[in-house]
C-alpha cells in the first residue's frame, strides 16, 4: 500500500476517536465494582465538634476547579469561599498537614470582608477532632499576619522558626489556602520570593480528597471528588460501615495521570439502615500486586441510604 493509501485508511472518522480518548475532563459515575484489592483497618473516625468562629474582616474570591490542582499563577482554583443565600456564613478552603504532605478541608463562619485573616487564623487554630483523628495537623502559628495584598502578591509576616522543611511545609500551607481569593495568586513571606500553588505542588499526596471532609454527615449518592496522580488515572472509592465492613465500592477516571494531576469525580452507593459512624477510602489500586497503595480515608457520618 502507498503513502496515500495510508492516509485514506486513517479517515477523520480515527482521527476523532483518537483525539476524544485523550485526557479530557474527569470521567465518573457509578462504574461498578471497584479493582478489588485486599482488607484493611479502616481509618479512625469521629464526628467533628463544633469550631469557635473567628469574626474578622476579606478579599474577593474567584471560582474554580477541583482542589489540588497545580494551576498557573494567573489561572483559577480549588474551592473558593461562597456565601449561603442569606449571606450570613462563608466557606473556605483550608490546607493542613499529614506525614509532611498537604491536605484540604473546609471551615463554614460567619461571613466577614476579610477572608485571608480568617482563614490564617483556622490554619493557626489547627484541625478539629475528627481531622486530627486521620492525622492532621499545623505548622502555621498564630503570630502569622497578612500586612499587604497588591498586584496579586499577599505580603506576610512570619517568625523564622523551624527547620527549613518545616517553613517550607508552613509556607504551603499559607500560599494553598490563600491563593483560593481572586486578589492572590502568589504569596511573599517577608523578604522571600513569592510563591504559587505550582511552586509548592510537590508537597501534595498522589491523591487528594476535597469532599468529603472529616467528620461530615454524607448521604448516598456520594459525590467522592478531587485530584490524583495515579496509575492510569483510575481512582477507586469504597464505604466502610461502623463494623469497618465493606457496604459500596465503585471508580473513576482523573483527567489526567501516571505522570500528571487531573481532577475526578466518582458517585458511590450504599444501603444502610441506620445512621452510623463510616470512613470513606479513595485509593489507587497497585498495578504490581493489586493491593490498596495511597489510600486516603476520610471519617464520616454515614446517613442510612438503600
Amino acid at each position: 500500500m502507498n503513502r496515500r493509501g495510508v492516509v485514506r485508511v486513517i479517515g477523520p472518522g480515527l482521527v476523532a476517536a483518537l483525539l476524544l480518548s485523550g485526557c479530557g475532563t474527569p470521567r465518573s459515575g457509578v462504574l461498578g465494582p471497584a479493582p478489588r484489592a485486599a482488607p484493611s483497618t479502616p481509618a479512625p473516625s469521629s464526628v467533628a465538634p463544633p469550631v469557635p468562629a473567628v469574626t474578622e474582616p476579606s478579599v474577593p474570591t474567584r471560582t474554580s476547579g477541583p482542589a489540588g490542582s497545580p494551576t498557573p499563577e494567573s489561572g483559577t482554583t480549588g474551592p473558593t469561599p461562597t456565601s449561603t443565600a442569606n449571606r450570613d456564613t462563608v466557606t473556605i478552603e483550608l490546607w493542613f498537614v499529614r506525614a509532611g504532605q498537604l491536605v484540604p478541608t473546609r471551615r463554614t463562619r460567619p461571613a466577614t470582608v476579610a477572608t485571608s485573616r480568617l482563614a490564617l487564623a483556622e490554619l493557626a487554630a489547627g484541625p478539629t477532632s475528627a481531622e486530627a483523628a486521620t492525622g492532621l495537623t499545623t505548622v502555621v502559628p498564630p503570630d502569622v499576619e497578612v500586612t499587604r495584598i497588591a498586584d496579586g502578591v499577599a505580603t506576610l509576616r512570619a517568625p523564622a522558626v523551624g527547620d527549613p522543611a518545616q517553613r517550607r511545609l508552613r509556607a504551603a500551607q499559607v500560599v494553598w489556602t490563600l491563593t483560593q481569593f481572586r486578589t492572590v495568586r502568589r504569596v511573599r513571606v517577608d523578604d522571600a520570593a513569592p510563591a504559587g500553588r505550582s511552586d509548592l505542588a510537590d508537597l501534595l499526596p498522589p491523591i487528594v480528597v476535597d469532599n468529603p471532609i472529616p467528620g461530615e454527615r454524607v448521604t448516598a449518592p456520594l459525590v467522592v471528588t478531587g485530584t490524583a496522580d495515579v496509575f492510569e488515572a483510575t481512582v477507586s472509592v469504597r464505604v466502610l460501615d461502623a463494623a469497618g465492613r465493606e457496604v459500596a465500592t465503585a471508580f473513576g477516571t482523573a483527567s489526567c495521570g501516571s505522570g500528571c494531576r487531573g481532577g475526578y469525580r466518582v458517585v458511590v452507593g450504599w444501603r444502610t439502615v441506620r445512621e452510623q459512624r463510616g470512613t470513606v477510602e479513595v485509593y489507587e489500586v497497585s498495578a504490581h500486586d493489586g493491593t490498596r497503595i495511597n489510600t486516603m480515608a476520610v471519617p464520616v457520618l454515614l446517613a442510612p441510604g438503600g
